[in-house]
């Protein structure tokens, strides 16, 4: 018999330093308001270049455990969602795992962009259904600053730091997680890429003259790609879950372009004041998106007990991912 699984907790971290749009100004040819209106970003945090993602990442679970009364002994599983890890190996997760004192928790890191916190909630719940463990923390963070090329404008406007995390334990029947879909299509993987650092392209003087360890990204594509797939991927989830977009309470998308969220709502037909949006505030912050909206939405009083909350992401690889779940956690 399986388990029925639910987020228990939640929490999130974003560094203190903020980059505005008038920062932006000093550093490449941008205004405010071609970066608002086409993003709908005002400002973003970024981590101190001593800083790693892995003390994003305390930072966030510590907060989720103490939201979930969760100590961090009872936790079985670590997965940590990024593509800025502090090292190629050994895996962040057993950073966090040894920096928030989980000394009984498997560990292990996930790479799919910005869809990462979902396929990881994803995959721990599998784990958590299944009986094979009971507590498992899932965490989302990135340092997206530290690939940045400040040249170019078209991506270096986008991008902030910060982490959000989240407490999975059983919970009763008819809550939790109702419906999920993931899905990958590598054939686009060009199109959102950092090519240096890896097996093809290892780090060089080469590599890093020709600035390969940045991100690059074809905006016009992706957007393309981000606007189609986020209801399609939200669809699916909703029927695997038995629901129809009118039974939605909230709406978490990744929070990427406030365009791209523009164009989802609409395909949903999702009522606006139902949509979680913050990325005014933080920017792209990739993995970190959806865990940094969605601790917001709880420790506002927004999203409460019994709510059906949607989420849905797209991210590099071409990956997307949408989960639906009914809201566990009482107040």
């Amino acid at each position: 018999m399986l388990h029925h699984v639910g987020i228990v907790g939640t929490g999130s971290y974003v560094p203190e330093k903020v980059l505005t749009n008038a920062d932006l100004e000093k550093i490449v040819d941008t205004n405010n308001e071609w970066i608002v209106s086409r993003t709908g970003i005002k400002e973003r945090h970024i981590a101190e270049p001593e800083t790693p993602v892995s003390e994003l990442c305390r930072k966030a679970a510590q907060k989720a455990l103490e939201d979930a009364n969760v100590a961090p002994e009872e936790v079985e599983l670590i997965i940590v969602c990024t593509v800025t890890p502090d090292y190629a190996f050994p895996a962040t997760a057993g950073l966090v795992a040894d920096m928030i004192g989980a000394k009984h928790a498997a560990g292990f890191d996930l790479s799919a962009g910005c869809s990462g916190f979902l396929y990881g909630m994803t995959t721990a719940a599998q784990f958590i259904a299944t009986g094979v463990y009971k507590t498992a923390l899932v965490i989302g963070a990135e340092t997206l600053s530290k690939l940045i090329n400040w040249e170019d404008r078209s991506t270096c406007v986008l991008f902030g730091d910060g982490a959000g995390a989240a407490v999975l334990q059983p919970v009763e029947e008819g809550y939790g997680f109702l419906g999920y879909d993931l899905g990958a299509d590598g054939s686009g993987g060009h199109l959102l890429t950092c090519l240096g650092g890896g097996s093809k392209n290892p780090a060089s003087l080469e590599t890093v003259q020709n600035k390969l360890h940045t991100i690059r990204m074809a905006g016009s594509e992706v957007f393309k790609f981000a606007v189609r797939i986020m209801g399609e991927a939200s669809f699916k989830a909703l029927d695997r879950a038995g629901l129809k977009k009118e039974d939605i309470d909230f709406f978490v998308p990744h929070q990427a372009n406030v365009r791209i969220i523009d164009s989802a709502v609409k395909r949903l037909g999702v009522d606006p004041e139902k949509v979680i949006i913050n990325l005014d505030r933080y920017g792209n912050t990739s993995s970190a998106s959806i865990p940094l909206a969605l601790d917001e939405a709880s420790r506002s009083g927004k999203i409460n007990y019994g709510d059906n909350v949607l989420m849905v992401g797209f991210g590099a690889g071409l990956t997307w991912g949408a989960a639906v779940l009914k809201w566990a956690k009482r107040k």
